[in-house]
């Protein structure tokens, strides 16, 4: 995938410094990036460099429980581009759209895009975020670990672990975790394991 510019590069990574995160940073970036990647080396994407750019800015705003971080973050992704890769071609209002997908993980089931490349684009890109539910279980925890570190202090304890537990369960209960075949295949049944091992440690 294409460098960025040093400035926007430096820019991106002091939007992912504020405020101190545990999970939501750029290392999480590094991660989906390097689903992005592999799928780029499958099954490849339709629109590449739109996916690469939602990627990396899909979590640039984030503020634990606020609505409006999917939104803001794709409004910064917006201004981003425009300021620093004007290309011709490039689609600012797929990376955008892309971005404000991710408000509804856990809600999308795979027919909500269309049958064709656009669509699979869209489900790969959903599943590279998701895809630390099927991690290896020390992975798993500690990404568990570090959204709860995150709400600390922001939100009472009893409520986020009730919140937390609800979305848990929920994803587990799903017919579908993933969206697209591939990760389905792949990722399903490690990511259920997960879901059910953390929801038994929460009792």
């Amino acid at each position: 995938m294409p460098a960025l510019p040093e400035a926007q590069r430096l820019a991106l990574e002091a939007a992912y410094a504020v405020p101190a995160r545990a999970y939501h940073g750029f290392a999480h970036v590094g991660e989906v990036a390097r689903q992005v990647a592999a799928v780029a080396e499958g099954p490849g994407w339709a629109q590449p460099r739109e996916v690469w750019l939602a990627a990396l800015y899909h979590d640039a705003i984030y503020e634990p429980g606020a609505r409006d971080n999917e939104a803001r973050s794709a409004a910064l992704a917006r201004e981003a581009i425009a300021r620093w890769l004007p290309e011709p071609g490039l689609d600012i209002d797929r990376v955008a759209e892309l971005i404000e997908h991710t408000a509804r993980h856990g809600q999308w089931v795979p027919e909500d895009f269309p049958a064709d490349a656009r669509g699979d684009d869209a489900r790969r890109f959903l599943d590279c975020d998701m895809a630390i539910l099927g991690a290896a279980p020390a992975a798993f925890d500690a990404y568990d670990r570090a959204i709860a570190a995150e709400y600390r202090g922001r939100v009472p304890g009893w409520l986020y672990r009730i919140n937390r537990r609800r979305f848990l369960a929920a994803l587990l209960h799903r017919e579908r975790i993933y969206l697209s075949d591939e990760f389905h295949a792949r990722l399903d049944a490690p990511a259920r394991a997960n879901l059910r091992r953390a929801l038994n440690a929460k009792r």
